[in-house]
């Protein structure tokens, strides 16, 4: 009996100490598993600078969409909403009123004030690079603390619109004007994510702003890596490295959209990609030359080899989705002799050397190889020239090229935006006119379609231009993109923004 009695007690002990042994195990193995907090964004090109009125390209907007808030905002469905300013109303045909929200921080603490938004609206119209955005804008008077007057020179049709770009995003005057020249580099704004570092070529850090005036965000740090080829991003998401990766390669597409733990996300976009000519260099100067190169490309080739059919031939420098497009326009046909006959015409019966000029996009390097081939076809030898994205966008800016690559997203889906930077005379080099296009009856049209409220006066202007361009033919017309991204599954609440400028705001790991 005795012996039994020991027994159990030994054995109780046992079970008692196996039992605290299990719910240990189980408190370390909780512990032990740590809640991702980082969010891994994948793009094809760095950011060239993060202060709003210094660049205007894609890759420093995606990231520039997360640092910053603009007074009015274009939702996923193109619907102009609230932003910073909770309210506006137009007091006549060249006065706007916008009332802005109180109580919203900076991320270096300071609270936004009207001064902040006409300091902000100021600095931007002596920008080279974005000025075009809002150049109609002939005053802005602080009322009080949290409201702003806006006039115009003359009644300016999509005002709201373009306050909804990136490049009007709200800056802090005591920040810009501390951080001088540095502060594309050292960003503050009033967004969901604050930023925190660069490491040039590789990865910009930024965490979460707690204070944002909407709540936090869900994830805490989100990193934008520089992943220039396409297949590496790919790659990035099948090993877990990358939780999100934008522009997705054709050839790509498939292996993401099969995988088991990955997704493809598509969606329409208001991109355009063109073949630019320097009108200001020979033979470029030529009208018949350039028509020449149009007839000379095989557009539908291009849409076929390198996109794997998922665009549409562009007939127009805007597409169906922007305000004022010209369905009713023609595009070039493919007709290598009628190109040569018109380079004979053109005195260039024998073709010419010249270079075109891509940044390092795969994409961009596979359609300039096709157009070699093609132009070669009709005596034009071409030699590719690729260039680091910054380098790439300085010196086209600055007219160095002969022929150039580029795409051109009207992120407000109005005609004015995605014609007038392209196409005015007053545009350029760096604000976006790098072909050095100029016509003088477009230039009047375009101001017309700008100064006007009247959306179909506006809309004829804009088509009209839209004919004598195509006719001018300053650069190629190739195709209007879809877009995409490729993302874990475990990530969720991410959506396609027509812009091309997608918020992380939102996005949470399941």
């Amino acid at each position: 009996m005795f012996k039994n009695k020991k027994f159990l007690m030994i054995l109780s002990a046992v079970m008692i100490f196996a039992v605290a042994l299990t719910g240990c195990g189980q408190k370390a193995a909780n512990e032990g598993k740590v809640e991702k907090d980082t969010l891994v964004v994948a793009q094809g090109a760095d950011a060239k600078s993060l202060d709003p009125h210094a660049t205007n390209d894609q890759p420093s907007s995606r990231v520039m969409k997360q640092i910053y808030d603009t007074l009015v905002k274009a939702t996923v469905d193109m619907e102009l909403v609230p932003g910073l300013a909770e309210s506006w109303k137009q007091l006549d045909e060249t006065t706007w009123q916008f009332n802005i929200r109180k109580g919203v921080k900076f991320h270096n603490g300071e609270e936004l004030k009207a001064s902040d938004v006409k300091f902000t609206l100021e600095r931007m119209l002596k920008s080279q690079k974005v000025a075009h955005i809002v150049e109609a804008i002939d005053s802005v008077e602080v009322k009080d603390d949290y409201t702003v007057i806006i006039k115009t020179k003359e009644p300016f049709g999509p005002l709201l619109a373009h306050l909804s770009h990136t490049a009007a995003s709200i800056l802090n005057e005591k920040a810009v004007k501390e951080a001088g020249d540095n502060y594309g580099q050292h960003p503050i704004g009033t967004g969901p994510y604050k930023f925190v570092s660069w490491e040039a070529g590789d990865r910009i850090t930024l965490e979460r702003f707690d204070d944002y005036y909407q709540g936090p965000a869900k994830i805490k740090n989100v990193v934008f890596r520089n992943i220039t080829e396409g297949t590496n991003r790919t790659i990035g998401l099948e090993t877990g490295e990358v939780d999100i990766a934008y522009d997705i390669e054709p050839i790509d597409k498939d292996r993401v959209a099969n995988h088991e733990k990955l997704q493809l996300i598509e969606g329409p976009s208001l991109s355009y990609a063109y073949i630019g000519m320097n009108m200001k260099k020979a033979p470029f100067d030529n009208p018949k030359v350039r028509k020449a190169i149009n007839y000379a490309i095989n557009v539908d080739d291009i849409i076929t080899a390198v996109l794997n059919g998922a665009g549409q031939k562009a007939n127009s420098p805007i597409g169906p989705r922007v305000f004022g497009y010209n369905g009713e326009i023609k595009p070039y046909d493919y007709n290598p002799e009628l190109a040569k006959k018109l380079l004979k015409e053109a005195g260039y019966e024998n073709g010419f050397d010249t270079t075109i000029w891509t940044n390092d996009n795969p994409i961009r390097m596979q359609i300039a190889q096709i157009v070699q081939a093609q132009l070669k076809e009709v005596g034009i030898n071409v030699t590719i020239e690729p260039l680091e994205w910054g380098s790439y966008l300085e010196r086209t800016a600055k007219g160095e090229h002969d022929m150039f690559i580029l795409g051109w997203t009207t992120v407000t889906a109005d005609a004015d935006y995605g014609l007038y930077a392209l196409y005015h005379s007053s545009q350029h080099g760096g604000a976006g006119n790098r072909t050095f296009y100029t016509n003088e009856e477009v230039d009047k049209l375009l101001e017309k379609g700008r100064t006007s409220i009247d959306p179909k006066v506006r809309e004829e202007a804009y088509k009209k231009a839209q004919e004598i361009i195509v006719n001018d033919a300053p650069d190629v017309m190739l195709y209007y993109g879809t877009q995409n991204a490729g993302i874990q599954k475990s990530v969720k609440g991410f959506k396609l923004h027509p812009a091309g400028h997608h918020s992380i705001y939102g996005v949470y790991f399941e």
